[in-house]
């Protein structure tokens, strides 16, 4: 392991530039991690967990048998919000649309902690084969599709709900406050809309009062259930979506010279986006991505058409690359179409835009030790960066974040095998729920008592 580099607390909020030494400061200082002995506190959650275990399982199921899309999360968060109320929490809803934001103080004097969950599913067709399998349809993008929590929102939102009953129980011992943040349209928002993290944000989701430390937990089918990973520093990629517009010339397919192809045109340009990554950005320095997911144009075979469009995604962990690549897609994608006689425009979702997903270190190192606690330093592991983003990012960026992970695979499920989030197999050993529960309300209360010395 790293030695231990002095490092700043936190990163700021405005901007996400990380020079190669603030990155390995992070990585060292992320290694270490200083035991927390239990308290009596500490068995009091654990029963209280334990008991409202099945009814947390129960949340699940319906909310997966029930899946919303994002800024569409209505019927779930009603839910949510019936329930909070019932528990005696100070809640607000219609937060970023559909999304609540409750509060509740503890009998002793103290820090705010916030604790995120999403709420919101994919529109993806459910092919696993249990009870309560999604049926429900919606339009996305203007066509119908299957919905389906194929990415654990469910269990996220499930886990949270009980953590609520769990603190409301706990309330006259609670050294501090809680604010619960249940949010919709983690997943991306529909065409011209707005919202997710920052917008909740934006609303005041972080205001009266406002959280010391944010805490958010996601399940992964890559790591067995009961597992903990987490990562100190740069953990998950920042986001930004865009779209590239070919106009061509409309013309028959059996006479191409007499139009201009802007599908040949559009093959080409994905072609050489590709070697922005692989031949311009110096992989030395960090990793990134570029990938175009949406291909269309056309409608006949025989006919080329006058117009295509193409969508993708791109990674990053810093500024300066995400700059940089933005100005070499668009110079790479118009130079391309007019040297066939077309036009090319590229436009990038700001709505869409992420951050990259960094994890204060210090409380990362505080909060790691609340981890291995409860599930065992054998089952508690430091993980690798990743590419997906989580728009968890912006609520970290807003004071310090620690965000950790859950195994939901099955034991005995061979290594590569289980289905990844986001694909219509996609399974939950629910088993594992109950340690994604102890640790945040463990992390919770440790912080709040360290912090109250």
């Amino acid at each position: 392991m790293l030695p231990l580099t002095p490092c700043r607390a936190a990163l700021p909020a405005t901007g996400y530039l990380l020079h190669s030494l603030q990155i390995a400061c992070f990585i060292g200082a992320a290694s270490f991690v200083t035991p927390v002995r239990a308290a009596p506190l500490h068995e009091t959650l654990d029963l209280e967990s334990k008991a409202i275990e099945a009814r947390m399982i129960d949340w699940r199921r319906d909310i997966h048998q029930n899946p919303e899309l994002g800024n569409r999360e209505v019927r779930t968060s009603r839910l949510i919000a019936e329930h909070l109320k019932k528990l005696g929490y100070e809640v607000r809803e219609k937060v970023a649309h559909t999304g609540v934001v409750a509060t509740l103080k503890g009998g002793k004097p103290g820090p705010v902690v916030a604790l995120r969950a999403d709420m919101d599913a994919l529109p993806v067709t459910e092919e696993v084969d249990l009870p309560f399998a999604s049926k429900v349809k919606a339009n996305w993008r203007g066509k119908e599709t299957g919905v389906m929590h194929a990415c654990g929102h469910d269990v996220h939102t499930a886990i949270l709900m009980a953590a609520a009953e769990v603190f409301a129980k706990v309330r006259a011992d609670l050294p501090g406050t809680v604010k619960l943040i249940f949010q919709p349209a983690e997943e991306g928002v529909p065409q011209g809309e707005e919202g997710g993290a920052r917008l909740m944000l934006k609303e005041g989701a972080f205001e009266n009062p406002k959280p010391d430390i944010a805490l958010g937990l996601h399940v992964v089918s890559t790591r067995e259930v009961g597992k903990l990973s987490y990562r100190g520093g740069p953990s998950q990629a920042g986001g930004d979506n865009f779209r590239i517009t070919i106009k061509g010339k409309q013309t028959h397919g059996a006479m191409p010279w007499r139009g201009v192809d802007p599908i040949v045109i559009g093959a080409q340009v994905v072609l050489a986006l590709q070697t922005i990554q692989s031949r311009q950005v110096d992989v030395t320095t960090e990793p990134s991505v570029l990938t175009v997911g949406i291909f269309n144009g056309g409608n006949r075979p025989n006919i080329i058409p006058e117009n295509v469009e193409l969508e993708g995604t791109l990674r990053t962990f810093s500024l300066e690359t995400r700059n940089f690549v933005v100005k070499r897609v668009a110079e790479t994608a118009e130079a391309i179409a007019k040297s066939a006689g077309g036009e090319a425009k590229v436009e990038w979702f700001d709505a869409d835009h992420v951050v990259p997903l960094l994890n204060n270190v210090n409380l990362t190192r505080q909060l790691a030790a609340s981890l291995q606690r409860v599930a065992g330093i054998e089952n508690v592991f430091e993980a690798q960066r990743v590419m997906p983003y989580d728009d968890f990012a912006f609520f970290a960026h807003a004071v310090p974040g620690f965000y950790f992970n859950l195994g939901i695979s099955s034991p005995g499920t061979p290594p590569g095998k289980a289905a990844p989030n986001h694909s219509p197999r996609f399974q939950v050993d629910e088993a594992g729920m109950i340690t994604g529960l102890r640790a945040l309300t463990h992390a919770t209360v440790d912080y709040m008592t360290a912090s109250a010395k």
